[in-house]
Order: C-alpha cells, then sequence, then structure tokens
C-alpha cells in the first residue's frame, strides 16, 4: 500500500520533483565544481528545507490572494505577504540552523548570530525563491484558465450537437405530423382496387381515384436523410389535388399554375407547398371570374421564389382564422431548414387578396454538373 502510494505521489508532483533536482544539482554540483567550494551537507539540508518551504508556502497564499482580493487592497496584501515570507523566511533559517548544530549536522566555529551579512543573504535568497514562486503562480493560473476556456467549448460544441439533434427530431417530427394528416395509409389499397372498377364505368370518378391514390403514394414515401424531396415531385402533387378539385366542381376553378425555370434536381424541403395550395382551396375563393387563383414557382440564378395570390373567401366567415394554422407551421419548417437564409411574407392586399411569398437562394446541384 506505501509503496502504491508513493508511486501515485509521484506521478502526480513528477514535474516538481525534476525541476528540483536539476535545480539542486546545478547549485551545488555545478556551482560547487566552478567555485571548488563545497559547504557541509547539513548546511545544504537547512538551505533547500527552507528555501522549498518558502516556495510552496508563498505560492499557496499568492493564489488566495489573487482569487479573493480586489484593486489597492489586493496590491497592500501582495506587499505584506512578501514581508512575511522574508521574515519567515530569516526567522526560520536561524532557528533551524540552531537546531541542525544542536543535532551535530554540521559544525560552526562560531555561534549562530542574527548578523546584517545573514539578514542580507537571507534577504537575497527569499527574494529570490519568492520571485520563482510569483512566476509559478502565474503559469500555473493561466494554464488553469486555459483548462477552463477548453472546458467551456468542449461544453459548447456538446450543446451545439445537442441542439442540431434536436432541431432534427423537431423536423422529423413536424414531417411525421403533416403526413399523418393526409396518409390515410390503410386506404390505399382499396383506393386501388376501385380505381381498377370503376375505370370502364366511370372514368371521371376513376380519374379522381388515381389523383388521390398518386398523392397518397408521395405522401407515403419515406423521407430521405435530409429531409428534402424533388421540387419537381411536389410540384406534380399540386397538378394531381388540382385535378380532383376539378372534377370535383365539374371544373368551375379559376386557378393558375405557373412554373418558370429547370427544376431537375432541385430539392425542397416536403409539404410546403402542398400546404399552401391546400389553403388556397381550404380558405380562398378559386371561382372568382375574373381574378383566378395563382400559384407560381420560379427559378432563375439560384434563387427559387414560390408565391400564391388567392381571392379571400368572405363566404366563410370565422373559418379563415384558422388559415394562420397552416401558415404559422410552414414559417418554422422553413427556420428550421434554412436557419435565417430565407424570406417567408403573407398578407391580405387592398384588392382583397391572401399573398404568400417564400424567397430562398438554393444551388441546384444539377446546375453545377452541367458547368
Amino acid at each position: 500500500m506505501n509503496f502504491l502510494n508513493l508511486k501515485s505521489f509521484y506521478e502526480k508532483y513528477k514535474f516538481h520533483l525534476i525541476v528540483w533536482g536539476i535545480y539542486i544539482i546545478y547549485e551545488v554540483f555545478i556551482l560547487g565544481l566552478v567555485s571548488k567550494i563545497f559547504k557541509p551537507a547539513g548546511i545544504y539540508v537547512l538551505i533547500y528545507l527552507t528555501n522549498i518551504t518558502v516556495f510552496y508556502t508563498y505560492s499557496f497564499f499568492l493564489k488566495k490572494v489573487l482569487e479573493n482580493g480586489k484593486g489597492t487592497l489586493k496590491i497592500i496584501k501582495i506587499f505584506l505577504l512578501i514581508l512575511s515570507a522574508i521574515f519567515v523566511y530569516i526567522a526560520t533559517t536561524h532557528l533551524l540552523g540552531l537546531l541542525f548544530v544542536e543535532l551535530g549536522l554540521f559544525k560552526v566555529t562560531a555561534p549562530l548570530e542574527l548578523n546584517i551579512g545573514f539578514v542580507l543573504n537571507c534577504i537575497y535568497r527569499s527574494l529570490l525563491y519568492i520571485g520563482f514562486a510569483t512566476g509559478y503562480v502565474f503559469i500555473d493560473k493561466s494554464f488553469e484558465e486555459r483548462k477552463k476556456v477548453e472546458a467551456l467549448e468542449r461544453q459548447n460544441l456538446v450543446t451545439q450537437i445537442e441542439k442540431q439533434a434536436l432541431e432534427n427530431d423537431l423536423v422529423q417530427s413536424q414531417n411525421n405530423y403533416l403526413r399523418s394528416q393526409i396518409n390515410p395509409h390503410f386506404l390505399f389499397n382499396t383506393l386501388n382496387f376501385i380505381y381498377n372498377d370503376a375505370r370502364k364505368k366511370a372514368p371521371m370518378a376513376a380519374d379522381a381515384i388515381m389523383n388521390l391514390a398518386e398523392m397518397m403514394r408521395y405522401a407515403l414515401k419515406r423521407p430521405e436523410a435530409s429531409e428534402m424531396v424533388p421540387l419537381s415531385e411536389e410540384i406534380e402533387q399540386i397538378e394531381h389535388l388540382i385535378n380532383l378539385h376539378k372534377l370535383r366542381t365539374a371544373n368551375t376553378i379559376n386557378l393558375e399554375l405557373e412554373v418558370t425555370g429547370d427544376l431537375f434536381g432541385l430539392r425542397f424541403p416536403p409539404l410546403i407547398l402542398l400546404t399552401l395550395v391546400e389553403n388556397i382551396f381550404k380558405h380562398g375563393n378559386v371561382s372568382h371570374s375574373t381574378q383566378p387563383a395563382l400559384i407560381k414557382v420560379i427559378y432563375e440564378n439560384n434563387n427559387l421564389n414560390i408565391s400564391t395570390i388567392n381571392m379571400i373567401n368572405d363566404n366563410k366567415g370565422k373559418q379563415t382564422e384558422s388559415h394562420h394554422v397552416g401558415i404559422d407551421n410552414i414559417a418554422k419548417r422553413l427556420s428550421n431548414f434554412y436557419g435565417t437564409d430565407y424570406l417567408f411574407r403573407y398578407y391580405k392586399d387592398p384588392l382583397n387578396r391572401y399573398i404568400t411569398e417564400i424567397d430562398v437562394d438554393i444551388v441546384n446541384p444539377m446546375a453545377k454538373l452541367n458547368r
């Protein structure tokens, strides 16, 4: 057990032991060989026992002063600490010298006295080790501060990773929530059966079933790891939705879909565009004779602009208030995907039209390949 304690002590203070060993060897042997003067071993024990004690004692109290002191009071405390260290060094050296003489560790030809030469030598040695201790304390504090900064940086990194994971989970949850609203999976096979049965007897009903089935097939797809889908596929679902409403209303709706630019390879968060169009049918007037509802998708110069314009259906009364539920969800999803690198506006204009605009800078990966 003692051996293990010694090993642990050595591992903990190995650097200190090595530095003190080198310093003592330098002072005792190197300087002794140069000056050709060697003192009794007892004197060296006395000197370095005192020096090392003052070094660590002063270091301990200096750390306390630096941690707790402020302003002028800290300077005064440091000055008093230096004076105390010098006094303790002189007194300890003298008392230990008397003790060592009594124990016979070294012999003297004259009694040890507190003369001016002894005091000046002690002041010089004490100031030397006070200087060493001061440098040691500041170096040690700089290492501690560096460790704290590194710990904070690691903590910030962990926090950022956790935050990103939470944001990814939020996006996934929102995707799943939207799919659960429009994806009655158990109806899919039934719709396929009805379509095949109605294709010859009722072509219009079969077309409606086919459009609905295609929308459900799209909604049932697993999202990719990036949570993005080809924008062209989203537009196909818009076309299916428009066809369904045309069949339901005997082609009386007045709605135009305009797509400008090459969307091949362009990816966009799923169900955002589809939600905007659903809001048009749910809350807008899509049968106005002179003011058609418009859905515009424009991709030019790496910029994607999506806008919808529709007359507000005043006949629905308070139901129009629920329009903002889907809009707020779209804003959150865009923020999750693009952070602050997007523009999303929605407002009512003087013509009683409801307008939404999405503007995002996107680099089409296929455009890079064609350069």
